[in-house]
């Protein structure tokens, strides 16, 4: 019997790439492409596993699993991102999610993981493992601090292309944004972390492992 799955991704194309490459082992019921739209259709649909982006328009991933967890205790949350940070894999395991992939797996495995989900099982990949691990274990990665609580999931992306190195331009290219906007994200993001230059933000980001 197919696994019942309800994807969430505010990029379409996204959602019907992954839909693609899912095996017949799962059967997706519904698909949302922010929070407030995920928590309807996961309430309308109960499916028994909720393929969840970390970043989404009007919170997260985390905001999705909080918003529908009362409710529905028994729907377990599989993160699927592109980012592979600590502090997005801890904090959405603390919401609940029961696993954390990469956009960077091929269908077969994700189905696999998905599998795996619904039947109760922890799934991450080999270097996610590691951040969960350290944290339950009160080791160094933690799911946050008082400063990056400051920003936004936006500002976080921007923070991480541009701690890698990434150029203003390069950033908005990834993050399909214009550069006058990842400028501005940038310099709100300095503004409240209380660094001067971009040199700074690369030592503060290196120093959460964050880059």
């Amino acid at each position: 019997m197919s696994v019942r799955v309800v994807l969430v991704d505010d990029h379409q194309l996204v959602r019907s790439g992954v839909r693609a490459e899912l095996g017949a082992d799962v059967d997706v019921v519904g698909e949302a492409g922010d929070v407030d739209e995920a928590v309807r259709v996961i309430t309308a649909t109960k499916p028994e596993v909720v393929l969840v982006d970390v970043h989404l328009p009007g919170g997260g991933g985390g905001e999705v699993i909080r918003g529908v967890h009362a409710q529905l205790p028994g729907v377990r949350f599989l993160a699927l991102s592109v980012s592979d940070a600590a502090e997005d894999v801890i904090g959405v395991v603390r919401a609940g999610a029961r696993g954390y992939v990469t956009k960077t797996i091929d269908g077969a495995t994700l189905t696999d993981a998905i599998v795996r989900v619904a039947g109760g099982d922890a799934v991450f990949g080999p270097r996610l493992a590691g951040f969960v691990l350290d944290a339950f274990a009160g080791g160094e990665a933690d799911a946050a601090d008082d400063e990056l609580d400051q920003l936004t999931p936006r500002e976080r992306e921007v923070l991480r292309l541009i701690a890698r190195g990434y150029t203003y331009r390069e950033a908005a290219q990834e993050l399909v944004l214009s550069d006058r906007t990842i400028e501005s994200h940038v310099s709100s993001v300095l503004r409240k972390l209380q660094l001067s230059n971009r040199r700074e933000l690369a030592r503060w980001a290196a120093g959460r492992r964050i880059v």
